[in-house]
């Protein structure tokens, strides 16, 4: 008979859970299943049962199949998309019923009812037949004190020690444990199959005179042996096998007595769940197995289970220290680590190499010991709630440049103590030094030559005309165009001096909220000045009207922009259609616009692939006047924004993009 009707919904869709037990909320209780694994223990705790499949979820298909097949009295509803294929093989494999995912609640709650009344049905019939049958089951007789002939507590309870000594390893341990079991309950064959964490496979971790294949057997969490442990919770006795009514159960259990050649299986548990199980062989006396000594079996089950909880945990525990000691140990920064009394109580084999110290010197002592500067940060981050920035110092005794970085070690509000974490930065230093010496030598250089090929050709005029001034200073034509020529090419190097200064000296930028679009229109007009009415610089514009603002400097972004509008211009020459197009679009991250994107593309005969990594040089230049600073500028005033440049050159054209963040307050 059926008192309490359970629905199963085995599903992955929480919108379908929640409608279900809304619908089913006064006639039944509902019991979601998301996964696979799960579902037969859930079935044997409440068979008979309904269970409802959602023919989307994983293996739904397979699982129609298995319970058929292994649960006949479980009656099965498939819920799937109207008139689809899998709905449609539902309804053709002989379920109870098949429905449309779009639950109509009048509809369902009467599906479910005339479920749950053919359920009772089906149980009553099953009622009737056991009680036709006359099966009865005898119990068998029950001590209330399980005691030896003179009164004493059974046997097995005494001779099991209560402490077993530390050993290095779990297995050593367990190995100790079988043979103290096998003393204590006096039995010729003990073994121990457990896991060590959720997830993983119950096999033997330690046997005495067990069978030779046993240590080869593994069993999974959905195994049937498992399953039954959980729904159960007692033992298997060969001699109490009779009493299992089920028929497939005791062909499970009888099974799993073969296989370990044992009379009797105790499960272990820990914290709720299934550990393992301890099984034993025959007794040394050929005797088999009363209820008293199943009892004391039981007792020295539980004992056993505690010893191994503690040694997984203890392994696990052993397994995570080894792991943090490694990874301290190998990690390339010093680790200097303290407790909340500044005592040191990690000093890693690194930190000895960049401090000059040795491990022995430091540990266990007063953070001192490991520099008074380190000492004191260290301290003031122990007193600190707040997070301190790093700090980069010269080393007293080594003459390393060190970078150090700390934080408070916490458990939830506890203060554990702080860490160090030490950077030697005196390689990487040295190296930059070298680097630095290196481009301020080849900057000299280029500089040299650049100025060497623009001074020299106005030089070169000035000097010309200055020798024939005395011989024909009488022509006034001469004169003309010595005025004109040597006041033009003395323009020309106070331009260039004036184009070095500036880079040297770049003037400081005023940063304030603006819209991108003007820069950008007025580097075009700049563009168009300097290239000169000839040119008849023509660019395609596209300006978003729903740009975020920018916190930049408005005259640097408009000399910026005209300088690439300038080069695109000057790559065009000798293109039948030359074409330029400047747009600027916002940058999105969902709904907000972080930035503004602004794009100078051009169809010119693009760069060299031997000047792409060298285009943001100082003086590199392919033009026959020029001192090549315009790019470099270019990316320093990006920069200087907080933006990024980044060029991309075929031989179809160029594109230039420009991406700047926007203003954090958006004005």
């Amino acid at each position: 008979m059926i008192s309490s009707p359970v629905c199963i919904l085995y599903t992955q869709d929480p919108d379908l859970v929640r409608r279900v037990k809304a619908f089913l909320r006064t006639i039944a209780q509902t019991r979601h299943v998301s996964d696979a694994s799960r579902l037969d223990a859930v079935l044997q705790q409440s068979n008979p049962a309904l269970l409802m499949i959602d023919l989307r979820a994983k293996e739904s298909r397979d699982l129609l199949d298995q319970i058929q097949k292994d649960w006949p009295e479980v009656l099965i509803i498939a819920l799937g998309i109207a008139r689809s294929e899998p709905l449609r093989e539902a309804e053709q494999s002989g379920i109870y019923a098949a429905d449309d995912l779009q639950l109509d609640r009048p509809h369902f709650q009467a599906l479910v009812g005339r479920a749950f009344d053919y359920l009772k049905v089906l149980q009553d019939n099953r009622e009737l037949r056991e009680e036709s049958s006359g099966a009865t089951l005898t119990q068998p007789p029950r001590s209330d004190v399980v005691t030896d002939r003179y009164g004493m507590p059974s046997l097995p309870l005494l001779r099991f020690p209560r402490v077993f000594r530390r050993f290095d390893n779990v297995d050593a341990l367990l190995a100790s444990v079988v043979e103290n079991v096998a003393d204590a309950a006096s039995v010729t064959r003990v073994g121990i199959f457990s896991k060590i964490r959720n997830g993983d496979r119950y096999r033997l971790r330690a046997g005495l005179r067990c069978l030779p294949d046993t240590n080869e057997i593994e069993f999974g969490e959905r195994d049937p042996l498992v399953r039954w442990f959980e729904l159960h919770a007692h033992l298997i006795s060969r001699a109490n096998l009779a009493q299992t009514p089920d028929r497939a159960q005791r062909s499970l259990l009888r099974r799993a007595l073969d296989t370990f050649g044992a009379e009797v299986i105790v499960p272990l548990y820990a914290r709720g769940q299934i550990i393992g199980w301890l099984f034993f062989g025959h007794r040394l006396t050929g005797q088999r197995f009363e209820y008293a000594d199943l009892e004391g079996l039981m007792i020295l089950a539980e004992h056993v289970s505690t010893v191994l909880e503690n040694a997984l945990l203890s392994e696990e525990i052993t397994l995570q220290k080894t792991l943090a000691e490694t990874l301290l140990k190998s990690i390339p920064p010093g680790i200097v680590a303290t407790d909340e009394n500044a005592i040191v109580r990690w000093f890693n084999p690194t930190a000895e190499q960049i401090l000059g110290l040795s491990s022995k010197d430091v540990l266990n002592k007063p953070i001192e010991s490991a520099g008074s500067r380190l000492g004191a940060f260290l301290r003031e981050t122990l007193d600190s709630k707040a997070t301190l920035p790093p700090l980069q110092w010269i080393d007293n005794k080594t003459r390393r440049s060190l970078a150090v970085e700390t934080r408070r070690l916490m458990s939830e509000d506890t203060p554990l103590g702080a860490v160090a974490v030490v950077h030697d930065l005196t390689a990487e230093e040295t190296l930059r030094e070298k680097q630095t010496l290196l481009d301020r030598a080849a900057f000299w250089t280029d500089l040299a030559a650049s100025m060497s090929h623009e001074i020299r050709n106005p030089l070169v005029a000035i000097k010309t005309f200055a020798q024939l001034l005395p011989e024909r200073f009488d022509d006034a034509d001469f004169r003309k165009d010595f005025n004109e020529i040597v006041v033009r090419e003395i323009d020309r190097l106070d331009k260039i001096i004036t184009q070095i200064n500036n880079f040297a000296h770049p003037p400081e930028l005023v940063f304030k909220p603006i819209d991108v679009r003007k820069p950008v229109k007025k580097a075009i007009e700049i563009a168009r000045h300097r290239l000169g009415p000839t040119n008849g610089l023509a660019v395609e514009t596209s300006l978003s009207d729903d740009l975020p603002k920018v916190l930049g400097d408005e005259t640097a972004l408009a000399e910026a922009f005209a300088h690439l509008v300038a080069n695109a211009a000057e790559a065009l020459s000798g293109r039948t259609k030359p074409r330029i197009s400047l747009a600027a679009k916002p940058i999105r991250e969902g709904k907000r616009a972080s930035g503004v994107i602004v794009t100078i593309r051009d169809n010119g005969k693009g760069i060299a692939p031997d000047l792409k990594d060298k285009i943001f040089s100082p003086f590199c230049t392919t033009k026959p006047r020029g001192m090549g600073l315009g790019l470099p500028i270019v990316k320093r005033t990006v920069f200087d924004h907080n933006g990024r440049v980044d060029i991309d050159s075929t031989s179809h054209g160029t594109l230039v993009s420009v991406m700047l963040p926007a203003s954090p307050n958006g004005n």
